[in-house]
């Protein structure tokens, strides 16, 4: 029998904490590619013992947001070209499949909102703020996918995220973005239209297209 775990268990919660902050870090790329760290620079990070530490980053490496060398070393993977493009196929699968759940959905008020992440965007990209910049363009898509009602292939999706933070910090390097992408632009207006052969064209592009800049 599975015994629920006490919300008040120290080692727990702590566990927990520097779990989230972590994987939020990762996906967001705060932290470049191949970012060494050790189990007791995290645990005085974030102001907890080895056990938690080691914990959240178990959790991590399986997730494949870090990679654990058979010495202990912890990292960021990096990108090979093989990693790049099976991410970027697997990003082309979800999201495309999400969004065509979504389309039936797409109320008004759905797209008013997405016009409005935007704008948020267009903002950040101003200020050359490349961590908001992927913290903006994952609001944007999960905003969306939300729509779609499946939950597990969002779950799958986010993996995928997760993976790809310090790669997509890397890319934003490359773009050097002076505006809001174009593939946004055209997401919405199929939404607005309701063409779902046109949504499925922009989501792909907009998701793989930036990433084949990474490939050597």
């Amino acid at each position: 029998m599975i015994v629920p775990a006490r919300p008040s268990d120290p080692t727990l919660a702590a566990h927990d904490r520097v779990y989230r902050s972590l994987r939020s870090q990762i996906m967001h790329g705060e932290l470049p590619p191949g970012q060494a760290m050790t189990l007791r620079g995290i645990g005085k990070t974030f102001d907890v013992s080895m056990t938690p530490a080691r914990e959240a980053v178990r959790r991590l490496v399986a997730e494949g947001a870090l990679t654990l060398s058979s010495s202990g070393r912890v990292s960021t993977p990096e990108p090979t070209n093989e990693r790049i493009e099976e991410l970027s196929a697997l990003r082309a699968l979800l999201e495309v499949e999400l969004a065509s759940r979504a389309l039936p959905r797409a109320h008004i008020a759905l797209i008013d909102r997405l016009q409005v992440i935007n704008g948020t965007m267009a903002e950040v990209i101003a200020r050359h703020d490349a961590v908001g910049y992927i913290r903006v363009n994952l609001e944007f898509h999960r905003t969306l996918y939300l729509r779609a009602q499946a939950p597990a292939m969002l779950a799958m999706c986010e993996t995928v995220w997760l993976q790809l933070g310090p790669t997509m910090r890397k890319l934003y390097g490359r773009l050097r973005r002076t505006e809001v992408p174009q593939g946004h632009r055209l997401i919405v207006a199929a939404l607005r239209a309701g063409d779902e052969p046109g949504l499925r064209l922009a989501v792909r592009t907009d998701v793989t297209q930036g990433l084949r800049l990474l490939l050597a």
